[in-house]
C-alpha cells in the first residue's frame, strides 16, 4: 500500500493540552487549532518525503525506514529518530519522548501522538 499523496487534516482531539505539554506558545496554539493542513507525502519504496503545510508554517522531513535519520518536531526542535513499518501501512516512530504511529486506511490518514499519558489524533483524508 502507498502512502503517495495529499491527504487535509479533517479532525484533531486533544491539540491544545498536547501543545501546551510539548511546550508550544499559546499564541502559536491559538492559530493553528481552526487551520486544516494539508499533509503531501511521497515514498519511493522505504523513502519517504513528508511535507506538512499548517497556514505560513511548513514542516519537512525526510526518511528511510529503518534508518536513523533528523526530524523537525512541531516546535522546529531537530531530533535524531528511526521510523519503522509495520505491516504496509503503519509507520511508528519514537522522537525524544514521543511515539508517533500513522496508520493508512484506503483514503484516511490517522496519525496518534503520544507523550506520557497524553493523546493528540489527526484524522486526515486524501484529496
Amino acid at each position: 500500500m502507498s502512502f503517495t499523496g495529499k491527504y487535509e487534516l479533517q479532525f484533531q482531539e486533544n491539540f491544545e493540552p498536547f501543545m501546551k505539554a510539548l511546550g508550544l506558545p499559546d499564541d502559536q496554539i491559538q492559530k493553528g487549532k481552526d487551520i486544516k493542513s494539508i499533509s503531501e507525502i511521497v515514498q519511493d519504496g522505504k523513502k519517504f518525503k513528508i511535507t506538512v503545510t499548517t497556514g505560513s508554517k511548513v514542516l519537512h522531513n525526510e526518511f528511510i525506514i529503518g534508518e536513523e535519520c533528523e526530524m523537525e518536531m512541531l516546535t522546529g526542535e531537530k531530533v535524531k529518530a528511526v521510523v519503522q513499518m509495520e505491516g504496509n501501512n503503519r509507520l511508528v516512530a519514537n522522537l525524544k519522548g514521543l511515539k508517533s504511529v500513522t496508520e493508512l486506511n484506503g483514503d484516511t490518514i490517522t496519525n496518534t501522538m503520544t507523550m506520557g499519558d497524553l493523546t493528540y489524533k489527526r484524522i486526515s483524508k486524501r484529496i
